[in-house]
């Protein structure tokens, strides 16, 4: 699966937020979206306002191509319930997301890369698929042989990040459990998002 390789602090400049959650701020260097002059902001249209809920969700979650979210919104089509609350709880259980959350990683791309090497068991089996879907009482755990990576040693000693409150962190900080599934007032994003406006864009152009 490919993996994001482009400019990550224009996409945070774009958004005035630290949405990857870098230790260095890309705001405190340049404040101003990117573009001539800042970029100034003008009146969105309908249309212009559902893409930047769109993009702004998929940069959230690492970066996501159209077809993975796409294919999320579908997934969340066929099950009973609303739509905006299973398209959010399907991309905050994806597992490098989760491993993300636990401080396995210190950033959403490291989480990915974590996953995609096979340092990430599930129920104690590895697992190297990002989007692999963790359900409620499944662990997430780092393999036993990579515990020692520096990578991860720093992000659990100097993250400070709040593990969200349906996810449990095991006292030897290298496993957590999903309790129970995230709804969309739980999930603490970087800045807000308008999933309902993301679902109905999706609704219209998949």
């Amino acid at each position: 699966m490919a993996r994001y390789r482009g400019p990550k602090n224009r996409v945070a400049r774009k958004f005035a937020a630290n949405i990857f959650g870098k230790a260095r701020n890309p705001l405190l260097h340049k404040q101003h979206p990117p573009g001539m002059h800042g970029a100034k902001r003008k009146k969105k249209s309908d249309f212009g306002m559902q893409l930047d809920e769109r993009q702004k969700l998929k940069a959230i979650y690492g970066m996501l191509s159209q077809k993975q979210l796409v294919n999320t919104y579908h997934k969340a089509l066929k099950h009973k319930g609303n739509t905006a609350q299973l398209l959010s709880e399907f991309l905050e259980c994806r597992l490098d997301n989760i491993v993300y959350r636990l401080r396995f990683a210190a950033s959403i791309f490291a989480a990915q890369q974590l996953v995609s090497h096979g340092h990430i068991q599930v129920d104690g089996k590895k697992v190297d698929r990002r989007s692999f879907l963790v359900r409620p009482d499944m662990v997430v755990s780092i393999k036993p042989a990579s515990r020692q990576m520096k990578a991860i040693q720093l992000s659990q000693e100097y993250g400070n990040r709040e593990v969200p409150e349906y996810l449990s962190l095991e006292e030897d900080k290298c496993s957590g459990r999903l309790v129970s599934s995230p709804q969309i007032d739980q999930v603490p994003l970087p800045l807000p998002v308008n999933i309902p406006l993301v679902c109905e864009f999706l609704s219209h152009t998949s």
